[in-house]
């Protein structure tokens, strides 16, 4: 059996084809897969790392914009649609695939498209809760349509095709209980955990709020622990925080560079702090943790404000809008909910309402449906 995933762009394009290519070949012993993504995409260093090869495809996007620039850019993405449909002709010959799967990104429309003409068994699986012009596209041609929320089935134009699957989330995440996680962290006390953590796109603009917030945490005796991930922006905030005569660490605020350990740290967290992107939104609804969600503004087609609002209208996040952190509002807004149980247990049953368990095991029963 030979299984052919195309993605690229964001590692929320990459994390459920990486799932789900193990699940097939935990079942299938001596499945080959092979990734396509695009030239110079990060899935050209992700994919290889989870142990797969990957090859490319020649495909950019289009600028929605008639400055001479963009307009140049364009006509080059023209003559590129050209060749990376030869490339995908070229892939497909070489490798033969039963089925082929797209989970997103602009590397999938070339590949997935000359699949379904040739008659493959096709799929896409469409993580963020709106679809993206590539997963719209090729909506029209593929056998089904794999989406992570009942709300996402009305934004196609055969709601027949979509099936409500869910996103595959790495088991690390259901490893420990909140209790058990708390207990490896070496917690010695009940304070309530903030996990607070920014994507690299917009992230400096926030943690910038999170000097200020991180300040107030201290000046008010740290009533909550508090561990927050800095990514680039560490060196400056560290810096910035010792300027201000404030240590950490002792008193259960807890800056790091990075966080290592993301799965343990989630399950012992009472509340996320966190963009919204389509990993980070499955990860929260599979475990059922509640969040504040910060949408980056720097997205395209704003998907990660529409993520966002799929949690948020049916009470299971709490969405803010980045243009309306000002002053004290993240913090306050941080500090009801942890203060509030009744609040978080409310999102709890709203998260759980939504999950869809197991949904590696659904996306790869209802591939193997379409390739019967």
């Amino acid at each position: 059996m030979n299984i052919l995933f195309a993605c690229g762009g964001t590692a929320g394009h990459v994390n459920p084809a990486v799932a789900l290519a193990r699940i097939f070949q935990e079942k299938h012993p001596g499945c080959r897969v092979l990734f396509v993504g695009a030239d110079g995409g990060m899935e050209n260093k992700l994919v290889p790392k989870e142990g797969y090869e990957i090859r490319s495809v020649t495909i950019t996007n289009f600028h929605r914009s008639f400055a001479p620039a963009d307009i140049a850019h364009n006509i080059g993405t023209v003559i590129n649609m050209g060749r990376s449909k030869k490339q995908a002709k070229a892939i497909l010959d070489e490798f033969q695939p039963d089925l082929v799967v797209g989970t997103g990104g602009y590397a999938s429309f070339p590949v997935v498209n000359q699949a379904a003409r040739r008659g493959i068994p096709t799929a896409v699986h469409e993580s963020n809760a709106v679809p993206g012009l590539t997963t719209k596209a090729l909506s029209k041609v593929v056998d089904r349509v794999m989406v992570g929320f009942e709300e996402s089935r009305s934004h196609y134009d055969d709601p027949n095709k979509v099936v409500v699957t869910g996103t595959p989330v790495r088991g690390d995440f259901f490893r420990y209980t909140r209790q058990e996680a708390r207990e490896k962290l070496g917690f010695d006390d009940d304070r309530p955990l903030l996990l607070s953590y920014w994507g690299s796109l917009g992230a400096e603009a926030m943690n910038q709020k999170m000097v200020d917030f991180i300040a107030r945490e201290c000046y008010d005796g740290a009533p909550v622990r508090h561990i927050h991930g800095a990514g680039r922006d560490f060196p400056w905030m560290q810096e910035e925080l010792l300027r201000r005569g404030l240590k950490l660490g002792d008193n259960g605020v807890e800056l790091r560079e990075y966080i290592y350990d993301m799965p343990l740290v989630m399950a012992a967290a009472d509340v996320v702090l966190c963009r919204a992107g389509a990993s980070t939104i499955s990860e929260l609804a599979a475990i059922a943790k509640p969040s504040i969600l910060v949408p980056s503004p720097n997205v395209t087609a704003n998907h990660q404000e529409k993520n966002a609002r799929v949690l948020a209208d049916q009470g299971a996040a709490i969405l803010l809008r980045e243009q309306d952190c000002v002053e004290d509002t993240l913090y306050e807004t941080a500090n009801t909910v942890l203060r509030d149980r009744n609040l978080r247990d409310s999102m709890i049953r709203s998260l759980n309402a939504m999950a869809v368990p197991d949904a590696g095991e659904k996306i790869y029963q209802t591939l193997r449906e379409i390739m019967k």
